[in-house]
């Protein structure tokens, strides 16, 4: 299975438009296989589980299950709209999401507010390759001393074998700091081995992601592998990596790590190969990556007149357009939403919403609780209690007593039968 990485990482001041949008049809002229011209969904494909698996990459280990699929919340996450499969316009957008673009699934939203502006399919689950390096590097930030010092070992450098690798040798001792700002210039395999050891072990890290993913209302992520190779149940989706990304940029530990351009560890000169750097004026993020099952991936965000946006791109294809070049012409086409004022279509939330049962659930529960409230009511009335502390003992005794009348009722009745045939037998004797 191949595994291609890179990245790019770079802070500017103010920033000034660099590609024009290039797409002029109507917004509701484009439609996607699936979907009306609208963005309405006609069906769902990918909404419990990522498309089949290309490669043998997510076999469970031998005598395990395959995970389940993660639950899908009732409502979804971030607003209805964000529930299609479709595109996910607003009514007021006078054009229509830019032609380049064949992620399969795409999410556009305003990285200060959390708004989102525009999106395809937001909420299929897809695999993020090295995206999900982002949530790892928020886990570290948060869990480890930022000086904390790591050791490479032979087993991090082996980790990278046969994929991509930031090439950190064996020995070689690093802060997090400098092995987060290294992962996150070249995504590579072996500096997320040796966080996730610092972290207490590839298991343990595995749990702190999918919890941390869990609180930031990330709910169709589970991270199988820390670094994104394909693994057992790995889903995510553009929505959820767009959240992650958000509230990673406001750690400012995280936001430093991001702004750093190049570092040397060891030797090994780490800088960013994203060519979203030399594309795009005001880039401030940049990763594209790749694996077979998740096929192309990309996140990128660029800020411009008072405004910083971020995209998601999952499943996409290169084959005539580059990552880079397509989140390029998604930027443009954010920025011409905001300067055209258009309305949101959702929202990035801050934190996980609340649990909200299944239509069929609340129902059910409904129904059992008037029961009971009927039930309760009638055991709690005046009368009910005064029957139960008084009543009952009194039809008690009054039962008896009806018994003991009707024995003796019976007992005279014989008596009297038996006294008549000892009269009648008197007289034949006569």
């Amino acid at each position: 299975m191949a595994c291609v990485v890179t990245a790019v990482f770079v802070t500017t001041g103010s920033a000034a438009a660099v590609i024009t949008t290039t797409t002029s049809t109507s917004a509701t002229s484009q439609g996607a296989s699936g979907t009306s011209t609208s963005g309405a969904p006609n069906e769902c494909p990918n909404k419990q589980s990522p498309p089949a698996a290309e490669d043998d990459a997510e076999q469970p280990a031998a005598g395990s299950a395959a995970p389940k699929p993660l639950p899908v919340p009732a409502d979804p996450v971030g607003g209805d709209q964000l529930g299609k499969c479709g595109f996910v316009l607003p009514p007021d957008a006078a054009t229509a999401p830019p032609s380049e673009v064949n992620a399969s699934s795409w999410v556009l939203a305003d990285l200060d507010t959390g708004a989102v502006l525009a999106a395809k399919d937001p909420h299929a689950r897809q695999r993020p390759a090295a995206l999900i390096k982002v949530l790892l590097a928020v886990v570290a930030l948060n869990d480890l001393k930022p000086n904390t010092p790591v050791l490479i070992t032979q087993e991090d450098v082996d980790a990278a074998k046969g994929y991509s690798a930031v090439g950190v040798p064996a020995g070689g001792k690093y802060t997090v700091t400098q092995l987060v700002e290294a992962m996150l210039l070249k995504p590579g395999n072996d500096v997320p081995n040796a966080l996730a050891r610092a972290l207490g072990g590839v298991p343990k890290t595995l749990d702190l992601m999918n919890a941390a993913a869990q609180q930031m209302g990330a709910l169709d992520t589970r991270v199988a592998t820390p670094g994104g190779l394909d693994g057992p149940g790995m889903s995510t989706s553009a929505y959820d990596l767009a959240v992650i990304y958000r509230h990673a940029m406001q750690l400012p530990a995280f936001a430093d790590a991001a702004a750093v351009k190049s570092v040397t560890l060891g030797g090994v000169y780490v800088h960013n190969t994203d060519s979203l750097l030399t594309s795009y004026t005001g880039a401030i993020t940049g990763i594209s990556s790749n694996t077979t099952d998740a096929h192309s991936t990309n996140l990128s965000s660029a800020g411009k007149n008072g405004h910083r946006l971020v995209t998601v791109l999952l499943r996409g294809e290169t084959t005539k357009y580059p990552m880079y070049l397509q989140s390029s012409k998604l930027l443009d086409y954010g920025f011409a939403l905001t300067a055209a004022g258009a309305h949101q279509v959702g929202t990035l939330v801050d934190q996980a919403p609340p649990v909200k049962p299944s239509v069929s659930a609340t129902s059910s529960a409904s129904t059992s609780t008037d029961a009971a409230n009927v039930t309760n009511a009638a055991d709690n009335s005046p009368m009910y209690q005064a029957f139960g502390n008084v009543g009952m003992p009194l039809t008690i005794v009054a039962g008896l007593g009806v018994l003991v009348v009707l024995a003796m009722y019976v007992r005279k009745r014989r008596a009297r039968a038996a006294r008549a045939r000892r009269l009648a037998a008197q007289a034949n004797n006569v």
